[in-house]
């Protein structure tokens, strides 16, 4: 590669872009990506929880949270990476001092609570306990929280009754 007062030459191809636009097609390549990423998210959530979820809590509801993640930023995005593995790190301290009641499992739902509320359009104590009962009820959530501790999800379940009690 050679650069010739600002412009960008390959070597061996006919490719010849200024910097300054190429880093504007770059970001816009960036963007691009992080938009089909959200839609696989959201597909992905789809074949999995879709009919699921539209019987249990009806069709607005899953179309409320789908514009959530469309409309999501990457700050946002990895601001929920990072509260998600803050909360994972929280919990699994928590669960090893083994009180559903400490400062610490509090302090975990209520991260659990600010990582909700980065899906919901709305968030409700009622709604937060249906969530919590489904950790417990459901095999496939239960396996989430228990590859952190096994046990994990039903201690998350007791804290959050206390939490939103």
């Amino acid at each position: 590669m050679v650069k010739c007062s600002g412009w960008k030459i390959n070597q061996g191809s006919k490719d010849v872009l200024p910097l300054a636009p190429r880093k504007e097609i770059l970001t816009m390549f960036d963007e691009n990506v992080f938009e089909e990423f959200k839609k696989k998210l959201i597909n992905d959530n789809e074949q999995q929880y879709g009919q699921e979820i539209r019987a249990k809590y009806g069709h607005d509801s899953l179309e409320r949270a789908n514009t959530k993640i469309k409309e999501m930023t990457k700050a946002q995005y990895a601001e929920v990476e990072q509260l998600s593995q803050e909360l994972n790190r929280t919990l699994k301290a928590a669960f090893e001092l083994g009180d559903p009641r400490c400062d610490l499992a509090q302090r975990a739902c209520e991260l659990h609570k600010r990582w909700l509320c980065f899906f919901w359009d709305h968030y409700s104590k009622e709604s937060h306990l249906g969530v919590a009962q489904m950790y417990v009820d459901d095999p496939r959530f239960t396996a989430y929280y228990d590859k952190i501790m096994p046990g994990c999800a039903l201690f998350l379940h007791d804290a959050l009754q206390i939490f939103c009690g």
